[in-house]
């Protein structure tokens, strides 16, 4: 891409802090809980007025505001070359059940501010700018997760996507037409051809940065994810007369296998993960041995042939704990997101706006998924994270400085004039 350096003028501009922080509390108010988080689930009336409100704030900016067919809302600033492919941002406004303020909402919001700031000055683009929420990101409601940028990066089939239901049987086309955000968009069409950069700013939903006491991560890409579905079977029995050694315990071969989950995410270290998340035994009595377990395996790494490991010893091993226990096991499975790298350019982008702007950087991976994956699929793309205290997110609890959110907002800013030009 080999993007021009940025001028003396932009590299002095800044977003207005209170603004920035005003915007994110107002939209917090909607779908407020009483821990101070926010539940604004997908397609959800608090998700339409969330929409609605963003969508009025894109307006009064001047932005031309389309939605598409999955229901993406995409807010554009012209440019003096109308045929330049746009310099994009975003992330999502939906939230967990318990969500925080931050996750996903700072994201559209720094996209806002940088187009606000921009008009406080009179400055224009060669390149149009977006600013996007995708729907539908964090999969509370409906899966797949990150559904709306899944579906743009063509990874997901519209109708597909409009066909799946909630668990009252609710498909998300019914509901994208109830809340009046079915669009006319051809999924993954943008005027003037796809992105020719996308940035996505976010809190960091970990600890690295605070810990390291720096404002900035500069975030070179994403770790693969490999999700299972495991089933133990043994054989229930009176916890009383069966002695110990012809037991068929499928929780105690569970166990086994569950802390070989921890023991394979340690030997990839520093950027494996391992976790069992959900755990159900069968019949569940306390005077009787569990015959069935049923757990989950979220492996994560940067690495493919990291997960390709990891899943070789996770066979062998659950073999070995279930021949041990004199049971079997099936394992299924469910997810394979490729670990991802972003490109090179946006990460120098990143890294040079916060040099830029005297501000402590440090590159960082990031564990989660986030639409910028799916993005970076079809368009170059970098992500911003800053700092959220004690690394807590998907909380009620969630929460950020200011001062940290306008910092990332501020490489935001430099980062994408540096490709709008």
């Amino acid at each position: 891409m080999n993007a021009p350096a940025s001028t003396p003028v932009t590299t002095e501009l800044r977003i207005n802090p209170e603004r920035l922080w005003a915007s994110l509390m107002d939209l917090a108010r909607i779908g407020a809980t009483s821990r101070g988080g926010v539940r604004r689930l997908a397609l959800t009336e608090e998700d339409r007025q969330g929409r609605d409100q963003v969508v009025q704030w894109f307006r009064a900016a001047g932005l031309e505001v389309r939605v598409d067919e999955v229901g993406n809302v995409f807010g554009r600033r012209a440019g003096t070359d109308p045929q330049a492919p746009a310099v994009a941002t975003g992330s999502h406004i939906d939230t967990q059940p318990s969500g925080g303020k931050f996750d996903g909402n700072y994201g559209v919001l720094a996209g806002l501010e940088v187009v606000r700031t921009l008009n406080d000055h009179g400055i224009r683009t060669r390149a149009p700018l977006e600013v996007v929420f995708w729907t539908n990101e964090e999969g509370s409601r409906f899966t797949p997760v990150m559904m709306g940028s899944g579906a743009f990066a063509g990874l997901f089939a519209p109708d597909f996507i409009r066909e799946r239901a909630d668990l009252e049987g609710k498909t998300v086309g019914e509901e994208l037409a109830r809340i009046g955000y079915r669009g006319a968009q051809p999924c993954g069409q943008v005027p003037g051809g796809m992105y020719a950069a996308y940035f996505e700013a976010h809190i960091e939903q970990g600890p690295v940065l605070e810990d390291a006491d720096l404002p900035i991560g500069v975030v070179t890409g994403a770790l693969g994810q490999q999700w299972y579905d495991v089933v133990v079977t043994g054989q229930d029995a009176h916890a009383g007369p069966t002695p110990m050694a012809l037991r068929h315990d499928a929780l105690l071969a569970a166990a086994r296998m569950i802390e070989a989950v921890n023991r394979i995410a340690l030997a990839e270290a520093p950027h494996g993960r391992g976790t069992v998340g959900f755990i159900q035994a069968a019949p569940n009595s306390r005077n009787v041995i569990p015959g069935q377990v049923k757990f989950s395996v979220d492996f994560r790494n940067l690495a493919q042939a990291g997960l390709d490991r990891m899943d070789a010893a996770m066979r062998e091993a659950f073999a070995l704990a279930a021949a041990q226990g004199q049971c079997e096991v099936g394992i299924t499975q469910v997810t394979k997101y490729k670990p991802c790298v972003f490109h090179p350019d946006c990460v120098d982008s990143v890294r040079s706006a916060a040099r830029a702007l005297n501000l402590p950087q440090m590159d960082v991976v990031s564990g989660a998924g986030h639409d910028a994956v799916y993005l970076n699929g079809v368009a170059p793309t970098g992500m911003i994270f800053v700092p959220c205290k004690d690394g807590i997110s998907h909380n009620e609890i969630e929460d950020a400085k200011p001062e940290h959110l306008a910092a990332g907002a501020n490489v935001l800013l430099l980062a994408m004039l540096e490709h709008a030009r």
